[in-house]
């Protein structure tokens, strides 16, 4: 979702912020002036008061930001955040909030993720679809591949009058 201020219009992910404002056309990258601390941003034409200027809402990594001249009429600047799992209700401090609530996030591709996570994600979704079949989910097929296993190990027992808690407990992995 796409945030107006007066000056400039912004939007935001989890990880990082675009800010982007208008510049006369056929400006040059030479007649920008943009600085940014980890608390602060300054962003405007060389010369002329800056178009956002203030504390920022939260601490951005300065050296993983960047910043633009598309077209030779639009600046578009692209800070990272630095605590990167919330959501900003502005970028300075000094403009009017907007309801973080209302927030929807994008829908994020399991290739964005690393690959612990992505595992975590995929068995999540794989043990939902499971389950919405009647079909046992990974973990209970893990525990019936380990009784499985200790039947064949044991022909010796009898298993035909046993009742088997579905719990099984904390088994090891």
């Amino acid at each position: 979702m796409t945030h107006q201020e007066e000056h400039y219009t912004w939007r935001q992910t989890l990880q990082d912020i675009t800010i982007t404002f208008p510049v006369p056309p056929g400006t040059r990258g030479k007649q920008i002036d943009i600085k940014f601390t980890p608390t602060t941003i300054s962003a405007g034409l060389v010369g002329q008061p800056p178009v956002l200027q203030g504390d920022l809402f939260a601490k951005i990594a300065p050296e993983e930001s960047t910043w633009t001249v598309e077209d030779q009429k639009e600046v578009t600047i692209s800070i990272e955040k630095v605590h990167n799992q919330e959501w900003w209700p502005h970028v300075v401090t000094s403009a009017p909030k907007i309801d973080v609530s209302q927030i929807e996030p994008e829908k994020s591709n399991l290739s964005d993720l690393d690959g612990e996570t992505r595992a975590m994600v995929e068995k999540m979704m794989y043990d939902q679809r499971q389950k919405e079949m009647g079909q046992p989910t990974s973990e209970e097929q893990r525990k019936q591949q380990l009784l499985e296993n200790f039947k064949k190990q044991h022909p010796e027992m009898d298993f035909s009058k046993a009742k088997i808690n579905e719990g099984f407990g904390n088994m090891p992995q």
